[in-house]
């Protein structure tokens, strides 16, 4: 049984369809590639299976304890429960809290104390506190960031930012990590940085990972299977040399009919 089935999953906005019939199968301990030029539908895949948006038509299903529960109609809230964390194209931080903070406030539905102990501070409360914020010092350690768990989020360069996003979906605990063009901005030295500890997450937290990027180098890298969207369509699946030589991904990313006759051919 695999960890995300997706069948059919069609998004219509009005008269546009941003997502037809896509269908995703995702077997736990994966890393996969989901890619496609510019506005192919790719965050919409993201926004439809962590309920952001709802389909139009076709299944989305999670296994759980060995049962498929959909997550067609689940709130972001109820997705994140069952195991499911991500992060955004666009960094959305809390700017104005600390680095520390942030990840603290991803932990907020694993506290083991009421209402009435976060308002009185009693009880199970700084017992609690302690073991989250040991457990968010462990993640920013991760990517170095451990030192500037005091300074506002809004401080840190760019890089650390998109890591800060990362630590943040990790605090959830998630099964399933969903990244959304985390090497978005950086230079070849932050890229190749990153895809070392994306792989380091996998293996050292039992991950699975559904990647969009752009950058295919990182891609081809660590992708074991790799989904091509065009127009929202899936043109093509498969190993990464699969998809380096397909025909019809060259044309939806070149803009050009590679299967045509060039000057002087035939």
């Amino acid at each position: 049984m695999a960890l995300l089935s997706i069948e059919k999953l069609t998004k219509s906005f009005g008269g546009l369809t941003a997502v037809s019939n896509v269908d995703i199968l995702i077997d736990k301990g994966e890393l996969i590639g989901l890619i496609g030029p510019n506005g192919a539908g790719k965050t919409t895949v993201f926004n439809l299976i962590t309920g952001v948006y709802a389909p139009s038509y076709g299944t989305i299903e999670l296994e759980v304890d060995g049962k498929l529960v959909s997550l067609a109609k689940k709130k972001p809230y109820r997705v994140t429960k069952l195991g499911i964390a991500r992060t955004f194209q666009n960094i959305r931080l809390f700017k104005d809290l600390s680095v520390l903070d942030n990840v603290r406030i991803a932990m907020h539905q694993r506290v083991g104390y009421g209402m009435p102990a976060a308002l009185t501070h009693f009880g199970r409360y700084f017992s609690e506190e302690k073991r989250l914020v040991a457990e968010a010092e462990a993640l920013l350690d991760v990517f170095k960031l451990t030192e500037k768990k005091d300074e506002l989020a809004k401080n840190l360069p760019y890089g650390e930012q998109r890591h800060l996003e990362i630590v943040r979906a990790m605090a959830t605990k998630p099964r399933l990590l969903l990244l959304d063009e985390p090497a978005a901005g950086m230079n070849p030295n932050e890229t190749a940085a990153l895809t070392a500890m994306i792989a380091k997450l996998r293996h050292d937290y039992d991950l699975t990972i559904l990647l969009i990027e752009h950058d295919m180098s990182l891609v081809m890298k660590i992708c074991e299977r790799i989904y091509v969207l065009d127009y929202g369509v899936v043109i093509s699946e498969g190993a990464p040399d699969k998809i380096r030589s397909d025909s019809r991904v060259i044309e939806a990313y070149l803009g050009e009919d590679v299967s045509a006759p060039q000057d002087g051919e035939a």
